[in-house]
């Protein structure tokens, strides 16, 4: 067997990459953000490589990925575990369900936290298709991993790049929570539907109108670009009214310091009833504590938007109000993400813990963005754009 390390030409959707003591680490923000800025909650999204792809051209019938993954667990919850999508010429093959790793365990009720050191897994890929061909594996949205080293019976080379870069920053719906796999993700989900290169900078309880995220996608190349704000800053409570509106305005400018004429959509928040007409914070639901499925709940007053307190319809209005402030900005665009997911679909696909949803309802959600985004006169729609 031939040993490739891992290097960053042979990983599509990461910002840069760690050494560590067993190799390398995929992150999607720059150290230098993560150093000054992250907290603990964002340093631990971050490091979850959602979007990132180990990318080669082979004519190898065997490769194996060695990964050594940490995961977060909570005390007296069930969660699946991150998956390793293997997907060959565009076709998903096959998913691996990590077994191994090291965990944190969070008790939810205490705040008592507990590291458990695991072994390495070594995910085998057998009987791959003869001849030359695109070989990628999706790592995990939702756990941190450190790649050792790729094994392979025949050579691996860096696997060419088609398509649009799609930039795009949400929350963690955006990164992935309760897909079951990496390819099941609706941002991926509508990059593999319309053939866009997804660099996901989609971060679980963090999409919060940050300035030094707007600065790394000022700085990062891309075609496409979009930002999904509002579900954070609701249920963190994080904004009033006041803030938000020039925040998000001063997050705008800042992109187009470094992509003045790139398509860019502003997306505002699918449905979520908890939050709909009441303000956060959000909380745990306690009666749901020892059980399979822990559920989200508002702790605001229904109904309470005085002193500029913000729910998902205030912030859909705002957002819609500010990109048509900014009509001198045609390649600026707006979306009501009910599109993607709206109070109908609630009726037949419930988010299961009241908050993300399922990975079918990704996958639905993944299929319209890709339509009402990419498609004809959307605001990614490249139809005229030059071969």
């Amino acid at each position: 067997m031939i040993t490739t390390p891992l290097t960053a030409d042979l990983l599509h959707g990461a910002t840069e990459l760690e050494s560590t003591d067993r190799g390398v680490r995929p992150h999607r923000l720059p150290r230098l953000v993560r150093e000054r800025y992250a907290d603990q909650q964002l340093a631990l999204m971050e490091a979850q490589p959602s979007g990132v792809r180990v990318a080669v051209v082979t004519t190898a019938r065997s490769v194996t990925l060695e990964v050594h993954a940490t995961r977060v667990a909570y005390r007296g919850l069930k969660r699946a575990r991150g998956a390793l999508d293997v997907v060959v010429d565009g076709t998903v093959l096959d998913s691996h369900t990590l077994i191994h790793g090291d965990f944190i365990e969070l008790d939810l009720q205490t705040g008592a936290s507990t590291f458990v050191q695991g072994a390495s897994d070594h995910v085998a890929v057998t009987d791959l298709p003869p001849g030359e061909k695109t070989l990628e594996i999706w790592l995990p949205h939702n756990e941190q991993v450190d790649l050792i080293a790729l094994h392979s019976d025949a050579p691996v080379h860096p696997a060419p790049q088609f398509g649009p870069v799609w930039l795009h920053h949400g929350s963690s719906i955006s990164q992935g929570s309760n897909a079951t796999s990496p390819t099941r993700i609706w941002p991926v989900v509508a990059a593999r539907t319309a053939g866009a290169r997804l660099h996901n900078l989609g971060f679980g309880g963090s999409a919060l109108v940050d300035p030094f995220v707007a600065r790394v996608m000022r700085d990062t190349p891309a075609d496409l670009i979009s930002a999904k704000f509002g579900i954070n800053v609701v249920n963190l409570d994080a904004m009033r009214l006041r803030s938000f509106v020039p925040a998000v305005h001063g997050f705008l400018d800042l992109i187009r310091d470094g992509h003045p004429t790139t398509p860019l959509l502003l997306v505002s928040p699918v449905f979520c009833a908890i939050h709909e007409d009441t303000p956060g914070p959000g909380a745990v639901d306690p009666a749901t504590f020892g059980t399979d499925t822990v559920k989200f709940v508002a702790s605001g007053t229904q109904g309470d938007t005085a002193n500029g307190r913000l729910t998902l319809q205030v912030v859909r209005q705002a957002l819609e109000e500010i990109v048509d402030r900014r009509s001198d900005d045609p390649n600026l665009h707006y979306l009501d993400g009910r599109t993607l997911y709206g109070e109908t679909d609630a009726q037949t696909h419930p988010l299961p813990d009241a908050l993300h949803p399922d990975t079918t309802t990704h996958a639905f959600m993944g299929e319209r963005f890709a339509e009402v985004a990419f498609g004809k006169a959307g605001a990614f729609d490249r139809s005229g754009a030059p071969a």
